[in-house]
């Protein structure tokens, strides 16, 4: 498939193949809204953990997460875990709060954490298991399941990743996302674009690669190299929604705009802290602790970051970092 062309997940249509990913911890509304913004037409929830959404009675952290407003859609849910039944549980509740175009598997996150628990990126150990959830969902729901993978969990499971991602396709998926790393890499390392052209060629579903989509340019290189149907745009965009857009304009043109000044960058960075102040749902210190974070991804870049960065982590309060920005 072409560059920066429509794609199609089960019976559901979208006029972009360059998608935001489930960005953990980071893609909240606030996020999501300030790259829809800046030319993302299509975006994930953060991913969400199964044994945080049950019938039993979802966290109100965890349902924080599926906050929404009418400007963010289309999107989709990514939904974590390692059980098919309780997999099949918490995508119903989710469903029942929001309306999403696909439901993501994911079998990709690296964390200890995650793989601790047998869920992420452990499930490419289990295949079975991982095709017994995508069966069991893609059976149940009203609406297409996908799911996001590595290459393997190490090294030595590579070669036989072309065959777990047909194992998927024949269970029931719409759709593949990989991440051209296995798990054992987590975000280091090169891309292994020619084993993400395995996947590719051996399946006839639609499939999203990503790793290391930084700029226009390492796009267009995955998108040559592995004949994919898309991309996922994940750490490229932290404190750049206008990566979205210097894509579409690459992948069209052949040239991207000069790159965003000082100025522009201080009034978008205010902008996406006015949307942390108005939507995020945590308790003041949180909030401001987020807004520190979200702060240095726009101010790393420029001439004097230590001394920013040191001024940043000591503001307490939303209108103090505001007025501090200014100074800048």
């Amino acid at each position: 498939m072409a560059p920066n062309h429509p794609v199609k997940i089960g019976s559901e249509s979208f006029d972009t193949n360059i998608f935001l990913a489930p960005l953990s911890g980071c893609a909240d509304l606030a996020f999501r809204l300030i790259a829809r913004e800046h030319g993302a037409k299509f975006c994930f929830f953060e991913m969400i953990d199964a044994h945080s959404v049950t019938c039993c009675g979802p966290r109100r952290r965890t349902l924080s997460i599926l906050d929404t407003v009418e400007a963010d859609k289309p999107i989709a849910a990514q939904l974590l875990g390692e059980d098919p039944a309780l997999m099949l549980c918490a995508a119903k509740e989710i469903l029942k709060r929001v309306e999403v175009s696909f439901l993501d598997i994911n079998a990709a996150c690296p964390a200890k954490k995650v793989v601790k628990k047998k869920a992420g990126a452990y499930l490419l150990k289990d295949p079975k298991r991982l095709a017994s959830i995508i069966r069991k969902l893609s059976l149940a729901l009203p609406v297409p399941v996908t799911v996001k993978m590595r290459l393997g969990y190490d090294e030595d499971a590579v070669s036989d990743i072309d065959r777990t991602a047909k194992d998927c396709e024949d269970n029931g998926a719409s759709a593949i996302f990989v991440h051209g790393r296995t798990r054992i890499q987590g975000y280091s390392g090169l891309v292994d674009y020619g084993s993400i052209k395995r996947i590719k060629d051996g399946v006839k579903i639609p499939v999203f690669a990503s790793g290391n989509v930084f700029s226009p340019e390492l796009a267009k290189k995955m998108f040559d190299e592995t004949g994919c149907d898309g991309i996922l745009v994940g750490r490229g965009a932290l404190g750049n929604p206008w990566i979205f857009g210097r894509i579409e304009r690459y992948l069209a043109k052949g040239s991207a705009p000069e790159p965003e000044g000082f100025q522009t960058k201080k009034a978008v960075l205010k902008r996406h802290l006015s949307y942390i102040e108005k939507f995020k749902a945590c308790p003041p210190s949180g909030k401001v602790g987020f807004m520190r974070k979200v702060a240095l991804w726009y101010l790393k870049a420029f001439p004097g970051s230590k001394s920013i960065r040191e001024k940043v982590s000591l503001v307490n309060t939303y209108e103090d970092m505001i007025k501090l920005i200014d100074t800048f």
